[in-house]
């Protein structure tokens, strides 16, 4: 079995599928902006979207087309540099047209078309362009490496780094193979829900029905990437999409089904931890374990409340082992909780004990600990059997920059 990576592809890509990326001119920079897979024949599929009140054109048709088709998807197809979001009816058309582009062009019917997209909230969508690009997005299409990574690329934007990650393993003698990519490196507090700007797309050829693949994919995505934060904004273009092409000949049932849960597992994670070490300004990546919490559900709002804080957030960019912070946010998480029991170490070190600073409190090695890129902080807050992983960053004044400065 191989492991999860986030560097570029070596292992063998699933069967079933091609990949391709294009220039349709909706990026300013004139990078590659639109990504095309495709499964001849359709491949099953299952995908989760944000849970804001607010989303985007593409998350509308995507949910009717998965809805209509019985979770059935022939092509993707991703635009990036526009949102296409709060653009009204004529974002709507704009994307059931460039769907209508995609489906005469591999003859299938344009429901099987699942569309995304990312980048500027609120400005119409060129659509002219995309619908302009599909000839050459399928001219290019291939099952290579390369394809893969090509399509990988293009759904970038803020991005500095490819995201995409791996997995294989075998049943009876025979292999199945799991692709997944990313993208994301700002607006990034998920909460998908099954009805992620963060974009990710999951490929694998084991054989299953939009069933199973929705039951699999919810739990790999609760420990992932609903387990995760760069700034707390949730996108409104949020997406994972799971697709199955059942062309490597091994069908999920028996031993398959564990396996590929667990192979699912370390992709989503593998690319949840690689939007987090991207994100926009980061310069230190935090992982926050928390336990003895009265619940599962209360540790994870413990951690996210820290996670999302600015003021801890504030501490980190600075390797400034400010403790108070990440109590008081604790504190206003809404969890019942005795500070008189609570324990936190910052990357091993004891900072606080029982109700006041650690009597073994160091600021100096705590300082030069939470200087390195990546550290832990354990927060235990008593006897319940409540726990959570959640992974985030510091705030610094690149983040700032970038993000004044989006729009103009």
């Amino acid at each position: 079995m191989s492991d999860a990576t986030s560097t570029p592809l070596s292992n063998k890509l699933p069967l079933g599928f091609r990949w391709s990326s294009v220039k349709a001119g909706i990026k300013a920079s004139g990078k590659p902006d639109v990504a095309l897979a495709v499964c001849n024949g359709g491949a099953a599929a299952a995908a989760m979207f944000t849970s804001n009140q607010v989303v985007a054109a593409p998350v509308t048709v995507g949910r009717r087309h998965l809805t209509l088709t019985g979770g059935r998807v022939t092509a993707v197809l991703v635009n990036a540099g526009n949102a296409n979001c709060a653009t009204g009816e004529p974002g709507i058309a704009a994307c059931r047209k460039s769907c209508i582009a995609v489906a005469e062009a591999f003859g299938c019917v344009f429901d099987e078309i699942f569309p995304s997209s990312t980048g500027i909230i609120g400005v119409p969508l060129p659509v002219e362009k995309l619908v302009a690009a599909v000839p050459a997005a399928k001219a290019a299409l291939g099952d290579k490496a390369e394809n893969a990574e090509a399509f990988a690329t293009a759904i970038l934007t803020t991005d500095t780094k490819l995201k995409v990650a791996q997995e294989s393993f075998e049943i009876d003698g025979k292999t199945v193979n799991l692709f997944g990519c990313a993208k994301g490196a700002g607006m990034i507090g998920p909460q998908l829900v099954p009805h992620a700007t963060m974009l990710v797309y999951l490929f694998t050829d084991l054989a299953a029905s939009s069933d199973q693949l929705r039951s699999m994919l919810g739990a790999a995505v609760a420990s992932s990437f609903n387990s995760i934060s760069i700034d707390g904004d949730m996108s409104t273009n949020d997406t994972v999409l799971l697709l199955a092409s059942g062309k490597g000949g091994v069908s999920a049932q028996g031993s398959a089904v564990p396996a590929f849960e667990a192979a699912l597992q370390r992709v989503c994670e593998s690319l949840a931890h690689a939007i987090v070490d991207d994100g926009e300004g980061v310069s230190h990546v935090v992982t926050l374990e928390i336990s003895g919490a009265p619940s599962d559900d209360d540790a994870k709002a413990i951690a996210r409340t820290i996670a999302t804080s600015p003021l801890c957030k504030t501490a980190w960019s600075s390797a400034d082992p400010n403790w108070g912070r990440l109590l008081a946010a604790a504190g206003r998480a809404g969890v019942a909780f005795d500070p008189a029991q609570v324990l936190i170490t910052i990357a091993g070190l004891p900072v606080f004990e029982y109700g006041v600073r650690a009597a073994d409190f160091d600021e100096a090695a705590t300082h030069a600990a939470m200087s390195e890129r990546e550290y832990t902080i354990m927060i235990q807050m008593g006897n319940g059997a409540g726990r959570a992983h959640f992974i985030t960053c510091d705030l610094t004044h690149e983040y700032v920059t970038i993000n004044a400065d989006y729009s103009t």
